[in-house]
């Protein structure tokens, strides 16, 4: 598939916005919310166009199909000529075997079109919100976010990818059918065509409504999600506080809305269609009525009346269809408008291409890590999380990371990976700005250990060579070994090609730390973040991972965040972050030069 050009989201968002409870959108015109996800089609709009083409050749093989079952009724049936009927009839079905030909092509290759439109539509979305911080990502809800990506980009294809083979098929077809029928007769087309405004009408009025009704639904739908994926994550919890019925009572709640916002679109879409269909029998029924008056006044032939009225049995769906679109144009725009919500939420750090001015690191990164009178607010903050923060680490020291909840010690470990831009201030490493190089050179210097020990539905020497892909059976192995995590590996079904199901549930919470520090020893970055290693374990289990931690700190700059003594005990420098203010302190009290 042919790269598509950057979509245009040329509306401005604050930075990680939050969207509230209940989301508001930037109203958007079907036209408008189209021309901001044509660029994922363009890559293919021969195809597009192909497959139109197809299909409108098509429709024109039913229109001369009905026109020679009109001429065999007046020349062949009525007459009892059989030798009238040989050349009409292989011409019929000359005429019925490239419509289906032309048919079967088109529709795979409109199919073909929408499928690729589906998956770069996701692909796209799913990579913006990889650039997003992680609290980014909190705001929109995870349950609600996989709403977005399935359900949402579904919704969408049928406006951007599928809406244009669609639109020009019928309306060709619907103009192919109404010249074959004014070509029969004038005077009966034009009684059917004064239904056509009729029918406009109605679909504009119907698709306002449902462009707010599924609006509606969507976002309770999100919600719904967001919901049930938080109350399934928590309900060990739940279970413990007996909280069942609470919870329960939550689900409903938010069922109940997300049923109710169906149910109005249900009501929409049942009047509309039998509208349609009562206005198309009136039309039929007066159309019948005329032609028999033409009929009787030798002004219109039997097989002429019979060719008449399939040439309107065709033209009606085509109105019909043209109508539908509209109705569901606005209605897909509802899930254009929370896609676009993402897509213009801007990463808080976004990706930087190289500056000439700072050459990329070309020798070995000694983890040197330097801060520079760095302050940071989150946006929409009432006040500074961190301000005039001054710390020069030289390489291979641990340093020990405290204070309060909320003092900014996973604030000053986010500004180090990138998740944040500095409000001022720099932060350097081996005095080299940090927000002048890429993202990914950044991060490829630092190893994150975070405080819940995340891991992938795979293997365990997958989950451990996740952030060197490239790993020998050797290195794991050594990794494992030096996280104190090889002797229980070994001894699984399956050793390190034994899987650790969902996150992990397979083994024990000591188990996964093991693991996941291996898989932070193979990585071998100069710079290690630790985030409350040995939080959530007992004495037994932070025994094990003790020694572990240590050979994985030494010889790196190691940032330790930590309310653990035994590991404040051992660092070289113990950082105090209260009120948004950095003290660094040695052990044994002394405050430490160059703080």
């Amino acid at each position: 598939m042919a790269t598509a050009a950057p979509l245009d989201m040329s509306v401005p968002a604050s930075p990680a916005a939050a969207p509230s409870a209940r989301m508001r959108h930037a109203r958007l015109s079907p036209w408008a919310a189209f021309r901001t996800f044509w660029p994922l089609v363009s890559g293919n709009r021969t195809a597009v166009l192909v497959s139109a083409l197809l299909l409108v050749v098509s429709a024109g093989c039913d229109a001369g199909a009905i026109g020679i079952a009109g001429q065999l009724t007046d020349d062949v049936l009525t007459p009892g000529d059989l030798s009238a009927f040989w050349d009409p009839a292989a011409l019929w079905l000359g005429l019925a075997a490239v419509g289906a030909v032309t048919s079967t092509a088109g529709g795979y290759l409109s199919g073909w079109t929408s499928e690729h439109f589906l998956l770069g539509l996701r692909d796209r979305v799913f990579r913006h919100l990889q650039q997003l911080p992680p609290d980014g990502l909190d705001r929109y809800g995870t349950g609600d976010l996989v709403s977005r990506l399935t359900g949402d980009v579904e919704v969408v294809e049928t406006l951007i990818a599928s809406a244009p083979v669609e639109l020009l098929t019928s309306a060709v077809g619907a103009l192919v059918f109404a010249a074959a029928a004014l070509r029969t007769s004038w005077q009966l087309a034009l009684i059917t065509f004064a239904a056509a405004p009729l029918i406009w009408i109605g679909a504009r009025v119907f698709g306002t409504l449902m462009r707010s009704a599924t609006r509606e639904e969507r976002d309770s739908n999100g919600r719904l999600a967001s919901l049930l994926e938080e109350s399934l994550a928590n309900m060990p919890v739940v279970q413990a506080y007996s909280r069942q019925e609470a919870e329960r009572a939550k689900v409903h709640r938010e069922g109940r809305d997300w049923m109710r916002a169906g149910l109005r679109q249900i009501r929409l879409s049942s009047v509309y269609g039998p509208l349609g269909e009562l206005l198309e029998t009136v039309s039929v029924l007066t159309v019948i009525g005329a032609g028999a008056w033409q009929i009787s006044a030798h002004h219109l032939s039997v097989g002429g009346l019979l060719a008449f009225s399939a040439y309107l049995g065709y033209l009606h769906p085509r109105l019909q269809e043209l109508g539908e679109l509209v109705v569901g144009a606005s209605s897909a725009t509802a899930a254009c408008e929370r896609l676009i919500e993402i897509l213009r939420t801007t990463p808080t750090a976004p990706d930087t291409a190289p500056r000439p001015d700072v050459p990329l690191p070309t020798g070995p990164v000694c983890g040197a890590v330097t801060f520079e009178d760095v302050g940071f607010a989150y946006p929409g903050g009432l006040r500074p999380v961190l301000h005039g923060v001054r710390l020069d680490v030289p390489p291979g020291l641990l340093v020990a990371v405290t204070g309060p909840s909320g003092a900014g010690k996973s604030t000053l470990v986010g500004l180090l990976l990138r998740f944040y831009e500095p409000s001022r201030g720099r932060i350097l490493l081996d005095g080299l700005d940090i927000a002048a190089l890429p993202v990914d050179e950044v991060r490829r210097h630092i190893t994150l250990l975070p405080q819940e020990s995340m891991l992938f539905d795979g293997t365990v020497r997958e989950n451990i060579v996740y952030g060197r892909p490239d790993a020998t059976d050797a290195d794991v192995w050594a990794a494992a070994a030096a996280a104190d995590a090889h002797d229980f590996v070994t001894a699984l079904p399956d050793g390190y090609d034994t899987p650790v199901g969902r996150r992990g549930n397979s083994l024990s919470g000591g188990q996964r730390r093991r693991i996941a520090l291996a898989r932070a020893m193979l990585r071998t970055a100069p710079v290690l973040v630790l985030d409350e290693p040995t939080a959530g374990l007992d004495d037994g289990a932070t025994a094990r991972v003790m020694a572990p931690l240590r050979r994985l700190a030494a010889g790196r700059t190691t940032f330790l965040i930590t309310h653990d003594l035994r590991l404040t005990a051992q660092a070289d420098l113990i950082l105090h972050l209260a009120d948004g203010t950095a003290t660094s302190t040695v052990p044994g009290g002394a405050v430490a030069r160059g703080a």
